[in-house]
């Protein structure tokens, strides 16, 4: 089997030993020659290119990273102990420059040896009018080794830890040096030989290989490309067959009556017409919870759209078939808004509703208990309490999760398992999601998008105002205030930071105190480190409209829904994403009167902090705000992606490479369509490769 190879723990590797490999495992996740030979270089510097000292003397401040070769001449400290560093100066035969270490300078002062010739690496910057180089990377030309034949040398990411024993970057292109050697003819082939000459490709073993030690950059560029390919392709071919496999094997409840629940709801309850867009998604759900399937559908709407109204009409077709519905939140807040917003809209219908938080008495807590098992509670709605252990359904057919990127895959799992025939799932997101990205992401889900507001609604106005216009900004809240209007003022802070110049949150409160005093004005505060308790009664008195100003954290980013809120005021602006500054936006804008985001920022911005203002005064649409997003942050630091385990990328980029990701979409679609079980000897490869890298990954990719 070719993969044994692969397989080797790390520690017998030479150079690594038991010790190194027990840092490797827990600071970079690398177990075994897979793991190592999937590190790849974050940057490369032409090892055929070197300095001259008065070169780099003579540049301007923009040069990058330089290679010099000369001896060290001389070598002092300067300072105290406490703020001590250690000066190296570098000779050649055009000048002197200056190396410098503010740390670690006892291990490299007894490092350098005289009349020995040097290699230094690293980025000039300018102190006292001269150029130096901290930090350098430095090491002995004698002992240069190129047995690969190499011109550009990979640096790799490393840690603190790593580098106290050895394996900066220089030791890891060491031992990366030693497993290359070993795995000449030991890597294997995962594509077809089709493929590979249809798209040109070099070979898995060449493309590895010259990842980390290139002969040249065309043949670095080609490695990346092959490399690239096989990554986004083994993606999408997991979530595809992901899907396949879910349609084949997992049959769902047929819900094919459309009954009086939803009728008489139709007809009497409904709070206002459906949009063409909202026909549309419920459409393509009840097509779904017809054919016998089970369903796994994302609802993407941006904030307001009514994607509450979409669930609850699909829960009433599950009613209407004698089946119980959930619905989880991730918080109790907005657990608390669904509870009473569907109460509200089923009233007189007589079905039996409930809700299980955290919260929840225990005397209560034992009756949904009951009523749930014997089939007498047809809703439940609640939070992360619905997939407790002690909660049993009669007959769940739905299961609907909102913010569904708050949940890690496991906890979705166990409500999904809490039936003998799998639930339906739909997952609902107000977060719009990039294509690029929802085809990495999502890729095993079918899509519905609620992609306009109800009739009514008026787009929030959106404004950006300096901090030298806040009186003009505090009189318009004012005159709001007088038309019976309510106001948000959302701080990104608790309490001061000593390293972030930001109005906090307390400081803020008292201002607004200041300039809206009592009795005239009457203020609410809400933030993340109050008990629920009081969270709730401050909530409860913004709610009922007894305080006309909630000063908050972003703890009201979901889950507040109040039509009479007309104004939010965002401070410090420019330190929000823009999903969150899109989220906090949708809180007004709920009622039929105008409202208005007010973002408040000082004069000192980011070049991306001034597009994602701009981009916010400049639209309102959801799903052009998330593709600005992902340019501007890319995909790491989206919520949610690190608990799908999907999005492990090493090598490809989701906006730099869309063609790629598209190409090997459509590939694996075609692929999976002639031969959905990869038995075709063409194909051999390719099932080998899946079955390794899902070797210890959980079944959890069926769930959503």
């Amino acid at each position: 089997m070719p993969y044994n190879f692969l397989e080797t723990s790390i520690e017998y590797l030479k150079g690594v030993g038991p010790v190194r490999a027990e840092l490797l495992k827990k600071e970079l996740n690398i177990f075994t020659f897979h793991d190592l030979i999937g590190f790849y270089p974050f940057r490369y510097i032409d090892r055929s290119k070197f300095y001259k000292v008065n070169e780099v003397n003579e540049v301007n401040e923009d040069l990058s990273y330089v290679q010099i070769k000369g001896k060290i001449t001389g070598v002092h400290t300067i300072g105290s102990q406490r703020a001590i560093r250690l000066i190296a100066y570098l000779t050649d035969d055009t000048g002197q420059i200056e190396l410098v270490w503010f740390k670690g300078i006892k291990w490299i002062k007894d490092k350098f040896k005289p009349d020995e010739e040097y290699i230094v690496f690293g980025k000039p910057t300018i102190f006292n009018k001269k150029f130096n180089i901290a930090h350098p990377e430095i090491e002995v030309v004698s002992e240069q080794i190129n047995i690969l034949g190499e011109t550009l040398q990979p640096f790799y990411s490393s840690t603190e830890k790593l580098k106290s024993k050895g394996l900066d970057s220089k030791g890891i292109e060491k031992i990366m040096k030693n497993l290359i050697l070993l795995s000449k003819e030991k890597i294997p082939e995962i594509l077809s030989d089709e493929i590979i000459q249809n798209l040109k490709l070099i070979s898995r073993e060449e493309a590895l290989i010259n990842i980390h030690f290139p002969k040249d950059k065309e043949i670095l560029q080609r490695s990346q490309s092959r490399l690239k390919f096989d990554e986004l392709f083994f993606i999408q071919l997991n979530l595809i067959n992901l899907k396949y496999i879910r349609i084949q094997k997992y049959k769902g409840h047929k819900f094919s009556v459309v009954g009086d629940y939803l009728n008489n709801f139709f007809y009497n309850n409904l709070p206002f017409e459906l949009t063409t867009a909202q026909k549309k998604v419920i459409k393509e759900i009840r097509a779904d919870i017809g054919s016998g399937k089970q369903m796994n559908r994302l609802l993407q709407g941006d904030v307001g759209s009514g994607k509450t109204l979409v669930a609850l009409m699909t829960i009433l077709i599950a009613l209407d078939n004698k089946y119980q519905a959930c619905l989880m939140a991730p918080t109790e807040i907005l657990a608390n808004q669904h509870y009473e917003s569907i109460t509200k809209m089923l009233k007189g219908l007589s079905i039996n509703i409930n809700i299980l938080t955290g919260s929840t008495k225990t005397s209560q807590r034992k009756i949904i208990h009951e009523q749930l098992f014997n089939g007498d509670l047809q809703i439940l709605i609640g939070t992360h309490a619905l997939i407790e252990e002690t909660v049993k359904y009669k007959n769940l057919g739905l299961v609907i999760i909102d913010e569904q990127h708050r949940f890690g895959v496991a906890q979705r799992a166990r409500l999904w398992k809490k039936n003998i025939i799998p639930p339906h799932i739909l997952v609902m997101t107000a977060t719009p999601i990039p294509r690029t990205l929802a085809m990495t992401l999502y890729g095993d889900l079918d899509f519905s998008i609620i992609d306009e507001l109800p009739p009514g609604r008026k787009p929030v106005k959106t404004v950006h105002y300096y901090d030298s216009n806040r009186l003009r900004v505090l009189g318009f809240i004012k005159t709001q205030i007088k038309n019976g209007r309510q106001i948000y003022i959302v701080y990104p802070l608790i309490n001061e930071s000593e390293t972030l110049d930001l109005k906090d949150l307390m400081d803020g409160y008292e201002s607004i105190v200041r300039e809206f005093p009592s009795p005239e004005y009457a203020i609410s505060i809400v933030h993340g480190q109050m008990n629920t308790a009081d969270k709730d009664f401050e909530m409860e008195r913004f709610v009922k409209g007894e305080t006309q100003i909630m000063v908050a954290t972003t703890v009201i980013e979901v889950g507040i829904d109040i039509p009479n809120a007309s104004i939010m005021v965002i401070e410090n602006a420019e330190r929000f994403g823009l999903s969150q500054l899109h989220q906090l936006r949708g809180r007004v804008g709920r009622g039929a009167e105008q409202s208005y985001c007010i973002l408040m920022t000082n004069y000192k911005l980011t070049t991306e902090a001034r597009k994602r203002i701009e981009t916010m005064v400049k639209t309102s649409d959801g799903f052009e705000i998330a593709d600005v997003d992902l340019k501007l942050r890319g995909p790491g630091d989206l919520q949610g992606t690190q608990q799908s385990g999907i999005i492990d990328l090493k090598i490809a980029d989701l906006i730099k490479d869309e063609k790629i990701l598209k190409y090997a979409r459509n590939l694996a679609i075609k692929i999976l369509e002639d031969d959905s079980k990869l038995k075709k000897e063409i194909n051999i490869r390719i099932a080998d490769h899946l079955k390794f890298i899902n070797r210890n990954k959980s079944d959890w990719g069926l769930i959503s």
